[in-house]
């Protein structure tokens, strides 16, 4: 693949995000992937699987929106990173925990590395910020609370 045909699956990939396309979004995989997010114990590796992760973000966040804000691109590969904002209004399952609607709004962010063979995404890695997100909801305090 060339550059611009990796950043073009790029940029499908968020779209498919921002318009809350989970179907779109797992036809990027090829065979054998392997997905994997910091908060989950173990790497996804069904489309079924991939499809349910993203109907949580969904469901916890209606109005999700993401954009990338700053990606690097190889023939074979992306290091991105992106922005997500949403209104939390309805249970967020993280890390094995379900987190009860906070109806607070969030602008939040996301690091990724994804790896291309024949023209699909063969592995993904997902790193949500997920301290700075769980502060906004209220769920923990900022770190320099308290002194």
């Amino acid at each position: 693949m060339t550059v611009e045909d990796v950043r073009r699956l790029d940029e499908d990939g968020v779209a498919a995000w921002d318009s809350h396309d989970p179907d779109r979004f797992v036809g990027m995989f090829a065979d054998g992937f392997e997905f994997r997010e910091s908060s989950l114990p173990e790497p996804l590796t069904t489309t079924d699987q991939v499809r349910e992760y993203m109907n949580s973000w969904f469901t916890a966040f209606p109005d999700l929106h993401v954009a990338a804000t700053d990606r690097v691109i190889s023939d074979d590969s992306v290091a991105g990173e992106i922005e997500f904002t949403g209104t939390h209004t309805g249970p967020l399952t993280a890390g094995g925990q379900q987190i009860p609607a906070t109806g607070k709004s969030v602008r939040s962010t996301a690091a990724y590395l994804f790896h291309v063979k024949d023209g699909k995404i063969s592995s993904f890695s997902a790193r949500p910020d997920t301290m700075d997100l769980m502060m906004q909801l209220g769920i923990m305090g900022s770190p320099s609370a308290g002194q």
